[in-house]
């Protein structure tokens, strides 16, 4: 049995009248009625009984008739989903953030933003480090991510090239959200604070610090870096950490210092203190959305697209 009899059955109940049905077919008689007959055979029942002028359904025909016309309202239905999946409208789409990232208010904002536009896509959320995010794009276990770091030569036309050692792998498409500050994080109490606005990136040669192991973090520090060796001295690491959740703990322990995005600075407010550091060059993090170039999951298209509209102010 094949659809076009499911059709060519319905035509005919409808219209009661083998010609007219016909017409609307866009077919000759004589072939619909062949057609009709050859469906009955399959079946094994009559489906219209013949009369002078027209036909009427037989009780098995009308019986036939509720079932046929669920067949074609299933796959009507079928058709608009598929329709809505493919314009990435309904599905899920996974969503990675790092620790440092989930505190940037542009994720926050994005998201909500997302969901609002597209209440029938679900957003999975999920937090890890940068290492494994970029690995879970490549093997397809999250469709977006958003973190710290700078992307390699040419891997985005809306990102300037800068030399970057991150080298993420050019497959996936990076896009700057957001150029933040850096601040420094102490332990209430520390000797620096003294009820300064600012600290002096010089007076940081002694201290201790906190960094995020190199592997997932070290674009952080980079600048940080940078430019305590153009002042003379290399920053003294005193232990690496898988998070930078963990770092700020540290911190507030007196275990060291830390240098972390200024949206992360309301982060355990009793315990730590947030601080600008002066120097006469610009200490910042690129936050970036990463997504897979040749990503075939239509909602994660529309989520990466309503971030970079969201950033261009189109939004």
């Amino acid at each position: 049995m094949e659809l076009r009899h499911l059709r060519y059955f319905l035509m005919v109940a409808e219209e009661r009248q083998m010609t007219r049905a016909a017409a609307r077919l866009q077919m000759q008689q004589p072939p619909l009625s062949q057609q009709i007959q050859e469906l009955e055979q399959e079946l094994g029942f009559r489906l219209f009984r013949r009369l002078p002028r027209g036909v009427e359904l037989t009780p098995a025909g009308a019986a036939f008739e509720e079932h046929a016309r669920a067949i074609f309202a299933t796959l009507s239905r079928g058709v608009e989903n598929g329709q809505r999946v493919a314009a990435g409208v309904v599905g899920n789409v996974r969503v990675a953030l790092t620790s440092s990232a989930a505190f940037h208010p542009t994720a926050s904002a994005v998201v909500r933003m997302f969901r609002q536009q597209f209440p029938d896509v679900a957003v999975e959320l999920q937090e890890i480090s940068a290492t494994d995010t970029v690995d879970a794009l490549l093997d397809g276990s999250i469709d977006a991510a958003m973190l710290y770091g700078k992307a390699p030569l040419n891997t985005s036309p809306n990102l300037p090239s800068n030399g970057s050692d991150a080298h993420w792998p050019l497959v996936l498409q990076t896009d700057l959200l957001h150029d933040e500050t850096m601040v420094l994080a102490l332990p209430i109490g520390h000797r620096l604070l003294d009820d300064n606005d600012a600290i002096a990136l010089a007076s940081l040669a002694n201290e201790s610090f906190i960094f995020v192991q190199r592997q997932g973090g070290h674009h952080f520090y980079q600048a940080f870096i940078r430019n305590c060796e153009r002042l003379g001295f290399m920053p003294q690491v005193a232990v690496e950490v898988p998070r930078i959740i963990t770092a700020i703990n540290l911190v507030a322990t007196g275990a060291g210092l830390t240098v972390v995005p200024a949206s992360m600075q309301g982060y355990l407010p009793g315990s730590v203190a947030y601080r600008r550091m002066v120097d006469d060059r610009e200490i910042t993090a690129a936050l970036h959305l990463l997504t897979h170039r040749t990503a075939e999951n239509p909602a994660a298209r529309s989520f990466g697209d309503t971030v970079r509209n969201f950033v261009a102010g189109k939004l």
